[in-house]
């Protein structure tokens, strides 16, 4: 700036839950001690017709012959450990148990326009969101590109009259105040679920999304999701949008606790296993913490600059 059974208690994760990305072991073959990585033959062995001592053939002869054995063993795939089937998280480290018994009675209906980059995060909101909810009530759709051709649902609901589209900016109204004085009550609302520059290319790439009438929300909440890095102090991931956005729409602000439970848990229990909070970049950059060096590129540095001083971007 995306309804099913309940299972046990989560347990001690493993790594990989304490990270949001784990990083692919890479193997390698170890190289014999007293050989080295080329071998250049001497003036002798290149009068006398350039090839290497019977010996030293031998070895290699030996030594490649142990490296291609090694190559051609089976290679046995990594088994994905069992996820429960209502929060899509692996079944040790299942939050069920802070999710609503019976799923959330709106009269709301949410799309979700997922970026394929988000669909295998291991840390992802969506998952959490969807099993709060009714199954007709919460639709993700995954992709870049929307047309009327390709999704004729997707087109004929961006149509509508009560559809918004959650997405900040000069044009968008305030979500509270639109709803005051709009003469149809919303009866559906679009949110992206990306990082910032990854739904900016889906907002503005696809013009379906410039049919409904475009909100933003105006709140003073800090983001929850401190396990991830948000730009600025003021953005929100896709569950506490939709959280908020619900919330305003139903009239009901227990629907804003109830969803927030799942993503508090999420996050505490990472903190608890080797997690880091993750500061906003503006935070970082306003107090000399960034750790990257400055970007040379005229308009990211721009952008920095922009995030230094508070500025919207």
């Amino acid at each position: 700036m995306a309804v099913r059974p309940q299972c046990d208690s989560p347990t001690r994760p493993s790594a990989m839950e304490a990270q949001e990305e784990a990083p692919t072991p890479g193997y390698s073959v170890a190289r014999p001690s007293g050989t080295s990585r080329c071998q250049t033959p001497n003036k002798e062995e290149r009068r006398e017709g350039g090839g290497a001592p019977p010996a030293a053939a031998a070895d290699a002869k030996t030594d490649g012959g142990s490296a291609d054995g090694l190559w051609e063993l089976p290679v046995e795939p990594t088994e994905r450990r069992p996820e429960c089937s209502r929060c899509s998280r692996p079944q040790k480290v299942c939050l069920c148990p802070f999710l609503p018994v019976q799923p959330l009675n709106i009269s709301t209906h949410l799309y979700i326009i997922q970026h394929p980059a988000e669909e295998n995060k291991v840390l992802r909101t969506v998952p959490l969101l969807a099993a709060c909810l009714p199954q007709d009530k919460c639709k993700v759709k995954t992709g870049r590109r929307f047309s009327e051709e390709r999704d004729p649902e997707l087109s004929t609901i961006c149509r509508k009259s009560g559809t918004l589209v959650l997405y900040p900016g000069a044009e968008a109204a305030n979500l509270e105040e639109f709803i005051l004085d709009s003469p149809i009550y919303p009866s559906t609302i679009i949110i992206i679920d990306g990082t910032w520059s990854q739904a900016k290319d889906i907002f503005y790439k696809n013009s379906l999304f410039r049919l409904p009438k475009q909100v933003q929300l105006k709140t003073s909440i800090s983001s929850q999701y401190v396990i991830r890095m948000q730009p600025t102090n003021r953005c929100l991931s896709t569950l506490e949008c939709a959280a908020v956005a619900l919330s305003i729409l139903e009239k009901n602000n227990y629907i804003q606790k109830t969803l927030l439970r799942p993503l508090q848990a999420l996050c505490s229990f990472q903190l608890q296993h080797g997690a880091q909070i993750r500061l906003s970049k503006e935070h970082l950059l306003r107090n000399g913490l960034y750790p990257k060096p400055m970007p040379k590129n005229k308009r990211k540095l721009r952008k920095m600059e922009l995030l230094m001083n508070s500025i919207k971007i």
